[in-house]
C-alpha cells in the first residue's frame, strides 16, 4: 500500500483522503512557479496579443526569469487558489482511495498484481477529474494569463472565473477538456502510484533501503520521471484545449492534429523539463508529507482512543 509499511494497521479512509488532500497542498505550494512554467511553454506557438508578440520563453529557469522580469514574481502564482482547490478535491479522491479500490478489486487480497493496480490508478484517476475538473480549467486559464500592459486580462479573480465561464460557456465550458484530462490524469494516476508502489517495493524487499526518507525520495523521484514521459503529450493537449477560446479547436482530437500539423511531433513534448523538474519535486513533497500526516493523525487518533 502507498505509504504503509507491511506490519502497519491501515489508516481509515477519512484520515488517508484528508492526509492526501493536505500533503498535495503543501507540494502545490512549493512547485507552484514549475507548474505555471510548464504551462507557459506548452502553450507557445499559439496566437499573441501584440504586446506578448515579443515574449519567447527558452527552458524551465528561463520561462520563470522572463515571467519575473516581464510581469513580477506575483505571476509565477497565478491561478494558485484554484490550484489549492483542485488539490483538495483532486488528490484526496485519487490518491486517498487508492488502497482502498485496490483492495476492492482483489478482495483484500494481499499482493496484488501489477493488472490490479494499474487499474485502480485509472480509476481513481478518472473519478478525481469527474470532481474536480472546473478546478482545473480555471486554474490553467489563471497560468497562461499574462500580467502586462496592453493585455486585458481574462478573469480578476478565482471565483469571478467560475462564474464568467459558466455565463459565457456553459457548463460545459467547466467541464472543458474532460476527456484528455480523464486520460491524462488516469496514465498520470496509475503511473505515479503503480510506479512508486512497485519501486519501494522493490528497495524493501531487496534491503536496499529501510523505510524511510531515502527511499521515498526515491521512490517518488523514479515515479515522477516514467510518469512525464508516458503523461506529457496528453498533458500538452490538455493545457492547450482547456486555455483555448470558444471556437479556436473543434475538440481535444482537432487540438491534438492542429499542433502535430503546424509544429510537429515535438510539439506533445513542450515544457517536458519543467513537467518533469515539477511532477519530481511534486511527488517527492507529496509522498514523503503524506505519510508524515498520515501518521501524524494517526498517532492522534490513537492517543485520543487511549484517554477515553
Amino acid at each position: 500500500m502507498v505509504g504503509l509499511k507491511p506490519s502497519d494497521v491501515p489508516p481509515p479512509l477519512g484520515v488517508k483522503m484528508m492526509s492526501a488532500g493536505a500533503a498535495a497542498c503543501i507540494a502545490d505550494l512549493i512547485t507552484f512557479p514549475l507548474d505555471t512554467a510548464k504551462v507557459r511553454l506548452q502553450i507557445q506557438g499559439e496566437k499573441k496579443v501584440d504586446a506578448a508578440k515579443n515574449i519567447r520563453y527558452r527552458g524551465v529557469f528561463g520561462t520563470i526569469s522572463t515571467m519575473v522580469r516581464t510581469e513580477g514574481p506575483r505571476s509565477l502564482y497565478n491561478g494558485l487558489v484554484a490550484g489549492l482547490q483542485r488539490q483538495l478535491c483532486f488528490a484526496s479522491v485519487r490518491i486517498g482511495l487508492y488502497d482502498n479500490v485496490k483492495n476492492f478489486y482483489t478482495g483484500n487480497r494481499e499482493n496484488p498484481g501489477v493488472l490490479i493496480r494499474i487499474l485502480a490508478g485509472c480509476t481513481t484517476g478518472a473519478m478525481a477529474v469527474s470532481f474536480a475538473q472546473p478546478t482545473d480549467v480555471v486554474k490553467v486559464r489563471f497560468q497562461a494569463q499574462m500580467n502586462l500592459d496592453g493585455v486585458a486580462r481574462r478573469y480578476n479573480g478565482t471565483m469571478q472565473a467560475y462564474k464568467l465561464i459558466f455565463q459565457n460557456e456553459g457548463m460545459r465550458g467547466l467541464w472543458k477538456g474532460t476527456l484528455p484530462n480523464i486520460t491524462r490524469n488516469a496514465l498520470v494516476n496509475c503511473t505515479e502510484l503503480v510506479t512508486y508502489d512497485l519501486i519501494k517495493e522493490a528497495i524493501l524487499k531487496h534491503n536496499l533501503m529501510s523505510d524511510n526518507l531515502p527511499c521515498h525520495f526515491v521512490s517518488a523521484f523514479g515515479a515522477g520521471f516514467v510518469t512525464t514521459v508516458i503523461a506529457s503529450p496528453v498533458d500538452v493537449v490538455k493545457t492547450r484545449y482547456m486555455n483555448s477560446p470558444p471556437g479556436q479547436y473543434k475538440s481535444a482530437i482537432n487540438c491534438a492534429w492542429t499542433m502535430l500539423t503546424k509544429e510537429g511531433p515535438t510539439a506533445f513534448y513542450k515544457g517536458f523539463v519543467p513537467s518533469f523538474l515539477r511532477l519530481g519535486s511534486w511527488n517527492v513533497v507529496m509522498f514523503v508529507s503524506f505519510e508524515q500526516i498520515k501518521r501524524a493523525m494517526m498517532a492522534t487518533k490513537k492517543s485520543i482512543e487511549t484517554t477515553n
